[in-house]
């Protein structure tokens, strides 16, 4: 494909709700929310206002970015479906980037910046996204061996310039994406990094269950307050990286999200059908 001049991220994964436009010069514009289950009401005003600010007209957008999961289901819906419908009218194709992913490039670029020598080190990342219900959506990276990150990724404030470079995380992933009780996954952490180095672990996940995961030895909690939730910027960062990088435009029909289990309607609707002894199991819904 040529050059993406302009690209609109949507980001709805989790109770963050939001949008990020990156334009030709580089710049870049966010506007997020913290929107509880106020998804489907929150992010056509976000997608307006960053285009507006922006001073671009939605017609003007090259490409749609979009963050495929995992996380809270409606929310993944009301985002990829926005995406998709934007993408179809405008006629442009889709960039759909993990939850996970985006979490890992932001924790990276902010331990990228605050190191005097602008690398990573040995570093092992663990994104955990809040599934509710006592799950954790998991996902591991590695950096390598204090090499410089790729440029182009990075947290930026609204109207900014691109913040820390980072490396793409998915060329890193060493584990997951997995659903996980937070007790197994303290047990995974109290195991000690993958391969020495500091361990850094982000996300509402790693918030909401912070004082179990404290116990494990070596644990850095200390961005997990910060990257709490995915980043519209980040995610439009990644995209365009990704894009620069060779990755493909998908189109709206080939887009599938990460749901990695059933709604809970169904879960729920099925935990009330009785079991009739002899009768065959309610088959899984396919993911």
């Amino acid at each position: 494909m040529g050059a993406v001049v302009n690209l609109l991220a949507i980001e709805s994964a989790t109770d963050l709700v939001g949008a990020a436009v990156v334009t030709s010069d580089g710049r870049i514009f966010e506007r997020s929310h913290a929107g509880g289950r106020q998804h489907a009401e929150l992010l056509a005003p976000s997608v307006d206002a960053v285009c507006h600010e922006a001073a671009l007209a939605v017609a003007d957008l090259d490409a749609v970015a979009v963050d495929i999961g995992p996380g809270l289901f409606t929310g993944l819906r009301v985002g990829v479906a926005t995406a998709k419908a934007l993408a179809q009218g405008l006629g442009v194709g889709l960039v759909g980037v993990t939850s996970l992913d985006v979490l890992a490039a932001d924790a990276m670029a902010r331990v990228a910046a605050g190191e005097a020598t602008g690398r990573v080190g040995d570093l092992t990342v663990v994104a955990v996204v809040d599934a509710r219900r006592g799950e954790v959506f998991v996902a591991r990276y590695r950096s390598g061996s204090g090499g410089r990150p790729a440029a182009g990724v990075g947290a930026a404030g609204a109207g900014g310039r691109p913040g820390s470079p980072v490396e793409d995380p998915a060329h890193s992933l060493v584990g997951g994406p997995e659903l996980l009780v937070p007790e197994v996954l303290a047990a995974s952490l109290a195991a000690g990094p993958i391969a020495g180095g500091r361990t850094v672990v982000v996300g509402g996940g790693a918030l909401r269950y912070c004082d179990l995961l404290r116990a494990a030895p070596g644990v850095d909690l200390s961005l997990s307050e910060e990257v709490r939730a995915p980043s519209p910027a980040v995610l439009a960062r990644l995209a365009l990286a990704r894009l620069g990088a060779g990755e493909p435009l998908v189109a709206p029909v080939d887009l599938v999200p990460e749901y990695r289990r059933d709604a809970d309607a169904k879960i729920n609707w099925e935990q009330r059908v009785p079991v009739v002894p002899g009768s065959p199991a309610v088959p899984p819904t396919p993911r």
